[in-house]
């Protein structure tokens, strides 16, 4: 089996390319492929497949087998390997499990070098997200976690997401909280987290627990969810840039007068290989 490896912000899949190879069990290739001591190594895998309704659909497992709706950082490796490879088109259209996305390329020298996606419109309602909230907006809520009080905003961006904001996240135990927020009785499809520090206006710095994978290096519906966050707290503007700084890189993140939320980064090809 071919693949390329692919990355954004340091957020790495394993893309294989179903026009023409066959993936008969991706939970199981993903757990095990995913392992970076007795595999190639990434944060899981993502399926490239034709589409009906679209220039192709992406279907993304995460290191442990799960499957994810939808990742940011992801489908813009997936445009870019549709631009480098099969359609050189300014506008690539994907089919995701949380519908079709547009990304609008960015190239250099006939290469795709990254993208903007408009990621649609976030939920706020609580049952929507999901959790086990009743209100519309779940906000200020206080959630313990191993005997720590943690103030959340939780939000939707085709997966669910929990936003904390706290100082000096370089010094929090992620390895020990994350799994706590992932599994908490109020998420019934675990979530994740995002921790994040307010470095100046429109500035964030964040860390992020996925769900299925730990701690990565970056979360593009992760930084979605941020930069809405931020908005609705009052620390950053409508309508203007909000930059987010995680671990792998940085993240441009808008949300629109029109309510969509636009995510701006880069997609970075590391090699090919064959399994």
């Amino acid at each position: 089996m071919k693949f390329t490896k692919m990355h954004g912000a340091g957020n790495d899949y394993i893309y294989i390319d179903c026009f023409n190879e066959r993936v008969e069990n991706p939970e199981e290739l993903s757990r095990k492929i995913s392992q970076r001591h007795f595999g190639i190594g990434a944060d899981g895998i993502v399926l490239i497949k034709p589409s009906v309704v679209a220039d192709c659909s992406m279907n993304i497992y995460n290191a442990d087998g799960s499957q994810a709706e939808m990742c940011g950082n992801a489908i813009r490796c997936v445009a870019k390997y549709i631009y480098d490879n099969k359609k050189k088109r300014d506008r690539i259209k994907i089919d995701t499990l949380s519908g079709v996305k547009v990304v609008e390329m960015h190239s250099q020298d006939g290469k795709a070098v990254g993208g903007t996606v408009n990621m649609g419109k976030p939920t706020f309602n609580g049952r929507q997200i999901p959790t086990r909230y009743g209100m519309s907006v779940v906000k200020d809520q206080i959630l313990n976690i191993d005997n720590e009080d943690y103030k959340i905003i939780c939000v939707g961006m085709g997966n669910p997401h929990c936003v904390v904001f706290c100082g000096g996240v370089d010094n929090l135990n992620l390895a020990k909280i994350g799994p706590l927020f992932e599994h908490h009785e109020m998420f019934p499809e675990r979530i994740n987290t995002e921790f994040v520090e307010i470095i100046d206006e429109n500035r964030l710095k964040m860390r992020v627990w996925e769900r299925g994978s730990g701690e990565t290096l970056a979360c593009g519906t992760g930084a979605c969810a941020v930069a809405v966050a931020s908005i609705i707290n009052g620390f950053c503007d409508k309508n203007k840039d909000v930059k987010i700084q995680a671990r792998g890189g940085v993240l441009t993140v808008k949300w629109h007068e029109d309510d969509n939320v636009y995510l701006t980064g880069e997609a970075v090809k590391v090699f090919d290989g064959e399994i």
